[in-house]
């Protein structure tokens, strides 16, 4: 895939947009996909506008609803949410040349659904852990900068590996390329568990992970997603205050909580206060990725043999918040009393 060839954006919404805006203004050509018909009018009449701190800009952008893409392309950005993968992929897959790649730029495990569609040699593992937000039709909002690391799933450093790298490195010139993607998004998994718990609230990310009275809860929500991907071989990887080596067996009190602190100052320097979760059950009303972002600790937990009961009433609990169960440190109080053997 060279410089000139198009990429396709599909999903251009909060990471979606914001990746492929800045592509654009390094050069690249963009084509945005993406379901929400009167987001791609304001992007085809004015343009995709990014806001916020990091970087404020207006770029000219060509966008289609997926039921009018045309072609077949080399390079694709899926930037949907977890939950709508499956049905992407194979809108997305007849548009997908022989020799194309799928990039994951979501968060959870899914290159495993994507693989099953495309093909594992057609399958490029991302973990991105920026903040960003859709706004309204045409805009989205930028709120911070954060990890961003791309590679092959098998760890090889290819040519596409290293073309892929710098392409992400027109977003964020700190992006990495690792052989060890799995070990990120693994990790990202853990965080990803204490960012369902904090939208049971409607505190911020860093006002509910530093309140003293449900940090145990923060922190065993990570030890059992830490021990599911020790059981499976999988080395973790340190990012943005995440230290997985202090949720391990073994690991103090103390290891956790200056994990703790470090995520809560990652998220303290980001204008994104609230997670995608939270906004998806307080702002925007519809059912939340808890399903398909914590759903395979669990599966995955109960394969090897490692419970996981904390995370599983997470995922109810959020359910029941779906369905109309108030948003309240209650809700905490209610994982604490799982913790505890209490149901």
């Amino acid at each position: 895939m060279g410089v000139d060839d198009p990429v396709l954006v599909w999903g251009a919404g909060a990471m979606g947009g914001t990746i492929g805006a800045h592509l654009v203004r390094a050069g690249r050509d963009v084509l945005f996909v993406d379901a929400a018909a009167d987001h791609v009018a304001a992007m085809n009449e004015r343009g995709l506008r990014v806001t916020g701190p990091v970087s404020t800009l207006d770029v000219p952008a060509r966008a289609v609803t997926p039921d009018r893409v045309m072609g077949r392309h080399r390079l694709a950005l899926l930037a949907v949410k977890a939950h709508h993968t499956p049905e992407a992929v194979r809108t997305l897959a007849p548009h997908l040349a022989p020799d194309g790649v799928v990039v994951s730029v979501q968060n959870g495990l899914n290159e495993e659904v994507i693989a099953r569609e495309v093909g594992l040699d057609r399958t490029f593992g991302c973990f991105v852990n920026f903040g960003a937000d859709y706004l309204e039709p045409g805009v989205v909002h930028y709120g911070g900068r954060g990890a961003v690391v791309v590679g092959e799933l098998d760890g090889a450093r290819t040519p596409r590996a290293e073309e892929i790298h710098r392409l992400f490195r027109a977003f964020d010139d700190r992006a990495l390329l690792s052989d060890n993607v799995h070990g990120y998004l693994w990790s990202k998994l853990a965080y990803a568990a204490m960012l369902f718990a904090t939208a049971l609230t409607d505190d911020a990310i860093a006002d509910a992970l530093a309140r003293p009275a449900h940090r145990d809860v923060f922190i065993d929500l990570a030890r059992e997603t830490v021990a599911v991907a020790r059981a499976r071989g999988v080395r973790l990887e340190a990012f943005d205050g995440f230290d997985p080596a202090a949720f391990a067996p073994g690991a103090g009190s103390d290891a956790a909580a200056v994990s703790l602190d470090g995520l809560v100052a990652h998220n303290r320097r980001s204008a994104k206060t609230h997670s995608g979760i939270w906004r998806d059950l307080a702002v925007r009303k519809r059912r939340t990725e808890v399903d398909a972002q914590l759903g395979p600790i669990v599966a995955h937990g109960a394969e090897a043999g490692v419970p996981t009961p904390l995370v599983a009433r997470l995922v109810q609990l959020v359910h029941e918040v779906e369905d109309g169960r108030p948003r309240s440190p209650a809700n905490l109080d209610a994982l604490r009393v799982a913790r505890e053997g209490g149901g």
